[in-house]
């Protein structure tokens, strides 16, 4: 369904489109309010005919990913969400996070709702099971280990001290723990310590006595529940103004391994059964692994095409229950109080947050004496290493939160050696000059022509801020204020934020401003000034690390871009091509014996 602009306000399915679209030209007065404002603005609509309802249920869930309606029920911030990676295709396999999913004969586990998930995990995994944590080509002729092998982190194949296959069963092991397999990992450990002991391998055995007391610690956290030995998700949620709270607890071998929380774009029109149908189509479209048994609270629309098309991606019979009675109803109800709790929280919170980010703006604009109040915040910020690969940053704030999209990362092209002053001209400069020329546009095209023309272009380049810091003293804030002068623009509110005292400079004041220690007013330009250290000092050790490695090998004849981009997709890092055999380097697509000799020589 689309308005008169073309937009498109709701994707949905039907088996009869007769049926489904009568039901939104009937009486106004029996519609929901979510649906009389849509029809409201609707003008057009397009089908697409497809040859199942498998075949309409998974088209419904690419195009609603694709095209994000206001009136459709979705995954907020259509994300990829992170999986732990087992790439099982490799002779030593790693564990990592990744965010794309493909069918390459890995095994993923996933998705987790946000990396501080994955990377509590990992933590975990890498105390339990010593596998690799590097990402050089193991050849098991290393003169010595790193850290990790001294501390029992790593079983030490770069020195040959495990072999392919007893490296392969500490990873079988990894899979099995994620799986919530802890008893068949203990049996097994149990099995080689006692091997060991037999051997008089006392040192060995008392390792893996440690280990099966470590795996058992954890084992004893993951609550153990009447579900036999049933791999379950139990999936509930909790509706609140603009959003969804969808909690999802997952039951493997009968106990509970863990939990993520998932948030998504509704409203209270939305029916219950809606918001948790929609929610398993995109969640279960993204993840590789699907359970025998989803357990919902409440039921679902779709339930017999959902569960059909479960079964096909599965490969086995999946099953959606909603139980009405017993230990599976109480287990049902607990996930969905759990949803309750998590969102009046987050409300809150939010309530919180905003109270105080709207106190931080006012006590600005006083301290300040700004024209307006400061809802639009932008600073800069300039990183670089003695002056090499110079970059700088411009961070905004909207309304005290930070609004990512808007987000600018400047290359200093100008400017030699260690100069923040002429640096900051520059990316001034490059950003408020194409405000002016945005501005003068407007006057000489007609301002609503110009403004939509510049919000096609670049939204973030055309919004005039409320107030602009930079991040430094009062040289900083001159250079700035040199640049504003050359443009001709001052009606723009500039200031900067010193560290030493944490003082606010403006213009043609001598004295520094300082906020109160408590303030939120205070808070809230630290903020922005950490974010904008954050973003500029990322994106420098982004440049330093890809010049570092560029460096090295272009000086190498022979070796042009696109060898270069295969021997950093075989080996990782400058360091493991270094390292590498000069056989596994000439064996490279692309890559000639002459070619390797001739990188090995120059690194």
């Amino acid at each position: 369904m689309r308005d008169s602009s073309g937009k498109i306000l709701y994707i949905g399915k039907a088996a009869s489109l007769r049926h489904r679209l009568s039901s939104y030209f009937a009486s106004s007065a029996g519609l929901p309010p979510k649906i009389r404002r849509m029809v409201s603005k609707l003008a057009d609509f397009e089908f697409i005919v497809t040859e199942s309802e498998q075949e309409a249920l998974i088209l419904e869930c690419n195009l609603i990913k694709e095209h994000q309606p206001p009136y459709n029920a979705r995954l907020k911030d259509d994300k990829s969400y992170p999986f732990i990676k087992l790439d099982m295709t490799e002779e030593y396999p790693l564990v990592y996070v990744t965010r794309k999913v493909a069918d390459d004969g890995a095994r993923y586990f996933g998705p987790y709702a946000n990396a501080t998930s994955v990377r509590r995990t990992l933590a975990v995994l890498k105390k339990l099971f010593p596998y690799r944590s590097c990402t050089k080509t193991i050849t098991g002729t290393d003169d010595r280990p790193c850290l990790d092998y001294y501390i029992h982190r790593c079983v030490g194949p770069c020195i040959g001290a495990a072999n392919k296959e007893e490296y392969g069963e500490i990873i079988d092991q990894v899979a099995m723990f994620l799986e919530g397999k802890t008893e068949t990992i203990v049996n097994g450990i149990k099995t080689r310590m006692e091997e060991a002991s037999e051997e008089l391998e006392f040192e060995r055995a008392a390792a893996l006595r440690d280990q099966i007391q470590a795996i058992e610690k954890v084992h004893e956290g993951q609550k153990v529940l009447h579900l036999t030995s049933e791999n379950v998700d139990i999936i509930a949620a909790a509706q609140g103004k603009r959003e969804s709270w969808v909690e999802v607890f997952f039951i493997r071998q009968g106990k509970l391994i863990g939990r993520d929380n998932f948030l998504m774009h509704s409203t209270p029109d939305d029916d219950m059964d809606e918001v948790l149908s929609a929610f398993i189509k995109q969640f279960y479209d993204a993840t590789p692994y699907v359970p025998p048994k989803l357990i919902v609270h409440k039921p679902i629309s779709d339930t017999a095409a959902i569960e059909e098309w479960l079964t096909r991606k599965r490969q086995s019979k999946v099953q959606i229950h909603v139980p009405q009675r017993g230990e599976k109803r109480k287990l049902a109800q607990m996930v969905a109080d759990n949803a309750s709790q998590a969102l009046e929280q987050l409300t809150i919170r939010r309530i919180h947050e905003e109270t105080n980010n709207t106190s931080a703006m006012d006590e600005l604009q006083e301290a300040l004496s700004l024209p307006n109040v400061p809802r639009r915040i932008e600073c800069y910020d300039i990183s670089n290493t003695q002056g090499t690969n110079s970059v700088g940053s411009m961070v905004v704030f909207e309304d005290g939160k930070p609004k990512t999209s808007h987000y600018r990362r400047f290359k200093i092209k100008t400017v030699e050696g260690p100069d923040d002053y002429s640096s900051m001209k520059e990316v001034l400069t490059r950003r408020f000059k194409r405000l002016s020329d945005s501005r003068k546009a407007n006057k000489s095209n007609g301002s609503e022509q110009a403004s939509e023309n510049g919000a096609k272009n670049n939204e973030a380049w055309g919004i005039i801020p409320d107030l602009v810091i930079i991040d430094g003293g009062k040289g900083h804030l001159g250079a700035a204020l040199q640049v504003f002068l050359e443009l001709g623009i001052d009606d723009v509110p500039l200031s900067s934020l010193a560290k030493e005292n944490e003082e606010l400079f403006v213009p043609y004041s001598p004295d520094g401003i300082i906020l109160p220690r408590t303030s939120q007013a205070l808070f809230l330009v630290q903020r922005v000034r950490d974010e904008a250290h954050r973003f500029a000092i990322t994106f420098h050790r982004q440049r330093r690390s890809k010049h570092n490695i560029q460096s090295a090998m272009d000086l190498v004849p022979g070796i042009g871009p696109k060898r270069k981009r295969m021997l950093m997709r075989k080996f990782g890092s400058l360091k493991g091509v270094r390292e590498a055999p000069l056989e596994d380097i000439a064996a490279v697509p692309g890559m000639t014996m002459k070619a390797a000799r001739a990188l090995k020589s120059h690194i």
